[in-house]
């Protein structure tokens, strides 16, 4: 997905140690035109811009596509990063300059490697009536965000819990293992809790963790999160600790990796190491280089890049 936002800000990626569980509320930003799908957005934010490589967070839906126009994001480019598709309900065409034409699907992964420099499309199929998901980023580390383009598929197989259902897309838990290939160590799963379920899960203690509540009720380490919100816990912990105390299920993403150590920053659809390669990637974008390739079968114009910021971007570290 595009941040198609008119006047990206300036993003300085770094973890901090924080409280037992810090709660992240979500900024809501328009996709689009004047019928725009708004996303609510929990990452990267000022508090906190990164969980493990875990980068950017959008959580869009349910989106009744007649009233919203769905989702018709034109081509664009990334540099540096992997992007993270995750449905729960409706269908996206995906389109790239790898030559990768799939659709994603509830329950099914798709994660596409920019690395060296990729551009792609995302748009909602016709038959998709309600618009519903996650859409993801992880940053590359150094020595590997030169890496190819590259496409993985996945579906994982539900697993049957404790008044509870996991689908583990990245990472290992509670017994299973997603056969996608990361660049650093990372955890991806969508979890539905029954209601009235407590559900104890064994965690990396090397690991930090956040928990995106979707929908229904949800207590994180015996801190209560709202329908769009993000719970982080900081590395250390060996189990989390969840429960549903409402009365329908309860679905949230859980995220997790070893702590980002790298000082990066991130500008609309990149994410580089300093102000001047920002602005070399997009110029080169602008110019059209082979560098992001072309997508076919898109009918309409590729995306503009916005203007850069008046001052320079400054990659931190963290707090």
């Amino acid at each position: 997905m595009s941040n198609v936002e008119t006047d990206p800000a300036a993003l300085v990626c770094g973890s901090a140690p924080g409280a037992a569980v810090e709660v992240l509320g979500a900024r809501t930003v328009p996709l689009g035109g004047p019928r725009a799908m708004t996303v609510r957005r929990t990452l990267p934010q000022k508090s906190r811009s990164l969980i493990g490589a875990w980068c950017f967070a959008d959580h869009y839906g349910p989106d009744d596509v007649s009233h919203s126009g769905g989702m018709d994001v034109a081509p664009h480019p990334h540099t540096g990063l992997q992007t993270a598709s995750w449905l729960f309900s409706g269908e996206i065409e995906h389109r790239d300059s790898l030559g990768v034409h799939a659709v994603v699907r509830p329950g099914e992964l798709n994660l596409m490697t920019a690395g060296h420099g990729i551009c792609h499309s995302e748009v909602s199929t016709p038959a998709t009536t309600v618009l519903h998901g996650v859409q993801l980023w992880i940053a590359l580390p150094d020595a590997d965000r030169d890496a190819p383009r590259d496409f993985q598929h996945h579906v994982p197989e539900p697993v049957a819990l404790a008044g509870a259902t996991a689908r583990v897309f990245l990472g290992t838990l509670a017994g299973r293992t997603s056969p996608v290939r990361t660049f650093t160590p990372l955890l991806g799963a969508e979890l539905v809790l029954d209601p009235g379920a407590r559900l104890v899960l064994g965690t990396d203690p090397a690991f930090e963790h956040g928990v995106l509540l979707d929908q229904g009720d949800l207590v994180l380490e015996g801190t209560a999160l709202t329908a769009g919100a993000l719970g982080y816990v900081g590395v250390g912990h060996d189990r989390l600790t969840l429960h549903n105390p409402g009365g329908a299920p309860a679905r949230a993403v859980l995220l997790g990796g070893e702590p980002f150590g790298e000082r990066l920053v991130m500008w609309w659809n990149f994410v580089g190491r300093s102000h001047d390669e920002v602005v070399r990637f997009r110029e080169q974008w602008q110019e059209g280089a082979e560098r992001f390739g072309r997508v076919e079968g898109y009918a309409g114009d590729r995306l503009p890049a916005p203007p850069m910021p008046m001052g320079r971007l400054r990659p931190r570290g963290n707090p």
